[in-house]
């Protein structure tokens, strides 16, 4: 019987099933978007007006006064409920309004939500109002690019991931130019304000913005967003304004997912240590966020490294009346030794694998190498400004960057009594390995800043680590446990005494985890102990379950190593980052509608339950401090630092040791699960937010 033909190519497409399977929309996609977040109780009964709140303190800088006099003065604002009485007055907020949105930056989950939250509020109030959105980021606003976002528009990217719906870009608007460019785009298209979503440097971008544009009426909110967490506001009195920015929640969760995984990994196959370094060039707080939500083996905090202090070296210089200056901050050797350690203490319980995180930057915290990206920095920013050209295109050759750095400690290029590069320098710099060298060298980025991502950070650290292990592999001192059952077993195939050849090959004959002594580092050695201990002849083999015992017993280091960045900045928002975003959607047409300018639009109290969120402005004049960029100092928002004394970083200090799990037993690793934006089983914040509510 001749089998049947099947369907042609064409019907198979046509096939209800096949359709559903190779659609571009998934059931969950579709889920995702019909989800609605909570609105802040202030959001649902209509209009607001602004309740400014003196109480809240700042520092304010000099330089930030004289070029940002127009808003310097502005206070945290509160947004109310007017009340019944004043309602009626409000009729800004029910004329047709104009307003511009950008992406600025990279993207960060929940930043279509902000859109959405916008989108929501200005048709709210008057379905005619108009919202614009700039496309490519900045460049969309200097270039006059725009679309009208439209209700299908905004459907379709509800509660989804990354900046597809405009886009985003870098560029900075930083010139007087630039900002008449801006402001004459935003005239033409009749805005009443501009909301810029994005980090320090674009909300920095908005308050500069705000002070050209204000005599033009039209009011620029910024938005915080950077997946690194280092967007925190707190007064000068400790209070917290903004717990974090959008995006970290998602992000972090995205990346302990993976990291989850790897443990279940290693954890299966028992050979290798997994290194994973996470988005963070300034701050450890995605660091110490996945390592909350994961547990894993090692967590290198870079504020804390930066805090070191070597005891041992301070104590031994003061006997000799000295101040050891070397001995206040880690260096790389010494943090290569505290990763030996760990690594070697879980392999004397059998556990030769694991999980180390890392963050980006952390390199900036090592001060021997903080003090090379730093003057580099200077190098590099001083030649493109006095020749007008990328140091780059004329030294593309790390060869001849070096040469370049020579003659200036030579004086050949700087005469100076004190040149910035000197001898000690290019003799401590050429120690160092050709990859890293060429790594410090690279193009910094356009705000001048050393490009962590592209330094092969975990291969630097984790060389250094290989080498040592190597030594103490020689020494004897590093060797993977042998689980007593086990010996017991390969004992008895080769019916030997277990209690005299344990007596003679391990340093606690009685221990659950069996350690070969450390004189034992070969079968030479081996066969030595054995004979000496007259379990074995002169000329007799060695047992072979002996000899297995003792192949067991060395450690082949293995490791494999991960970046998490780009990934989790496009993954899909949380629960938490949708409705957070949602409402700071909200925050800056309220915000705008009440007539501020030059604020960040901001949720109070985003670590408390949310029947507690505020909804808020922020003065970012206020937040502005000077800070080196390209080799001279710029006037920028601050970014903020893990903080040391936080409950987050006072509860892992306390439980680190646990998650190491250099004893017998099970590994302490924790699965957080996948991302979700509903459900129960998804926690409602972050867990460093969750620590931090304790506060008080």
């Amino acid at each position: 019987m001749k089998p049947q033909p099947g369907p042609k190519p064409e019907s198979i497409l046509n096939h209800p099933l096949v359709k559903e399977a190779v659609a571009d929309i998934n059931p969950e996609n579709i889920e995702r978007r019909s989800f609605i977040p909570q609105k802040i109780k202030v959001f649902t009964t209509g209009d607001s007006c602004l309740e400014e709140k003196e109480e809240f303190k700042f520092t304010l800088h000099k330089e930030a006064r004289r070029i940002l006099p127009d808003i310097i003065d502005n206070s945290v604002q509160k947004i109310v409920d007017p009340g019944d009485s004043a309602r009626d007055q409000k009729k800004e907020f029910k004329r047709k309004t104009r307003i511009g949105v950008v992406f600025s930056g990279g993207p960060a989950p929940g930043g279509h939500n902000v859109i959405a939250g916008l989108f929501d509020a200005i048709k709210s109030f008057n379905p005619d109002s108009q919202l614009f959105g700039f496309l490519k980021g900045p460049d969309g606003i200097l270039e006059s690019r725009y679309i009208e976002i439209t209700r299908d528009l905004v459907d379709r990217y509800r509660n989804m991931g990354g900046f597809s719906m405009i886009r985003t870009g870098r560029t900075k608007i930083d010139s007087r130019g630039k900002m008449d460019l801006a402001l004459q785009t935003c005239r033409n298209l009749g805005l009443d304000g501009l909301v810029i979503i994005g980090g320090d440097d674009s909300n920095t971008n908005a308050a500069f913005l705000a002070q050209h544009f204000k005599s033009s009426g039209i009011k620029v909110i910024g938005v915080p967003k950077t997946i690194d967490g280092d967007i925190q506001v707190k007064t000068n009195d400790g209070q917290t304004l903004c717990a974090i920015s959008f995006g970290f929640h998602s992000a972090a969760r995205g990346f302990s997912q993976n990291i989850a995984s790897l443990a279940s990994d290693a954890g299966s196959t028992t050979k290798y240590w997994h290194v994973c370094k996470v988005m963070g060039r300034v701050a450890s707080h995605l660091t110490l966020e996945t390592a909350l939500q994961t547990h894993a083996n090692l967590s290198l905090i870079g504020e804390e490294l930066a805090d070191y202090v070597n005891r041992d070296r301070l104590e031994k210089a003061e006997e000799g009346g000295i101040v050891d200056y070397n001995a206040f901050g880690i260096t790389l050797r010494h943090l290569s030794r505290l990763i030996c350690n760990t690594i070697v203490r879980r392999a004397a319980f059998g556990k030769n694998y694991g999980i180390i995180i890392i963050p980006e930057g952390i390199l900036e915290f090592i001060n021997e190498i903080q003090v090379f990206i730093i003057k580099l920095n200077k190098i590099i920013a001083d030649y493109n400004h006095i020749h007008d050209i990328s140091f780059h295109l004329v030294f593309p050759g790390l060869k001849d960057k070096l040469e370049y750095l020579r003659h200036i400690s030579q004086g050949m290029v700087d005469n100076t009594p004190f040149p910035i590069w000197n001898l000690r320098d290019d003799e401590l710099f050429n120690q160092l390995p050709s990859f890293f060298q060429e790594g410090l060298l690279v193009e910094r980025d356009l705000h001048g800043n050393f490009q962590f991502s592209q330094v092969k950070t975990e291969k630097i650290i984790m060389d250094m680590v290989k080498e040592y292990l190597g030594v103490l592999k020689e020494q004897g001192r590093y060797k993977i446990g042998i689980d007593r059952e086990e010996y017991k077993t390969l004992m008895d195939t080769g019916n030997l005494d277990l209690q005299s050849h344990a007596k003679a090959l391990f340093k606690d004959p009685l221990a659950d985890f069996l350690l070969v002594r450390e004189s034992i580092i070969s079968l030479k050695t081996l066969k030595q102990a054995l004979v000496s201990n007259d379990l074995l002849g002169d000329e007799e083999e060695i047992p072979r379950p002996v000899v297995e015992i003792f192949k067991k017993s060395q450690p082949e280091f293995k490791t494999q190593t991960h970046f998490y960045g780009y990934d989790g900045r496009g993954s899909d928002p949380t629960q938490f980052d949708c409705t957070y975003t949602y409402n700071l959607g909200f925050t800056a047409f309220h915000l705008i509608a009440n007539g501020s300018t030059g604020q960040m639009a901001a949720i109070k109290n985003l670590e408390k339950d949310f029947s507690q969120w505020e909804p808020i402005g922020i003065p970012i004049a206020r937040l502005m401090h000077l800070e080196e960029r390209k080799g001279r100092l710029e006037l920028v928002m601050e970014k903020a630092l893990v903080d040391l004394d936080s409950n987050a970083f006072k509860v892992f200090k306390m439980v680190r040791e646990k998650w190491v799990a250099a004893k017998a037993g099970p590994d302490a690793y924790r699965r957080p699960g996948p991302i979700r934006f509903s459900g129960r089983t998804e926690e409602d914040r972050p867990i460093t937010l969750m620590l931090s509510s304790l506060d008080g």
